[in-house]
């Protein structure tokens, strides 16, 4: 959670930045707007991408967790069972 603060702050922190610095600059309004317009869509474009591994991160390791708690639950009852049998041949050997 942290890391994707930290990336939305410089993320939001660059905007900003170039958009009030695109402003301030001696061009036509018209071409302002065009590059305030592409950098705009070139970020979009790059936070997608960003957020798109984000997401397929949290998958692969989602799908970790679940294999490694479907393999402890089956081990878990592996042992149940084996103790079971111990148990009833134990039982078995005593009458």
């Amino acid at each position: 959670m942290k890391n994707s603060k930290v990336f939305f702050s410089v993320f939001i922190a660059a905007a900003v930045g170039a958009t009030v610095g695109m402003l301030f600059a001696p061009e036509d309004g018209d071409k302002t707007r065009k590059k305030i317009k592409k950098s705009a869509n070139q970020w979009a474009n790059e936070a997608l991408e960003a957020l798109e591994k984000g997401k397929v991160k949290v998958q692969d390791t989602a799908d970790r967790v679940m294999s490694k708690a479907s393999g402890l639950k089956n081990d878990a009852i592996d042992a149940a069972d084996d103790t079971l049998d111990e148990a009833r041949s134990t039982v078995n050997k005593a009458k």
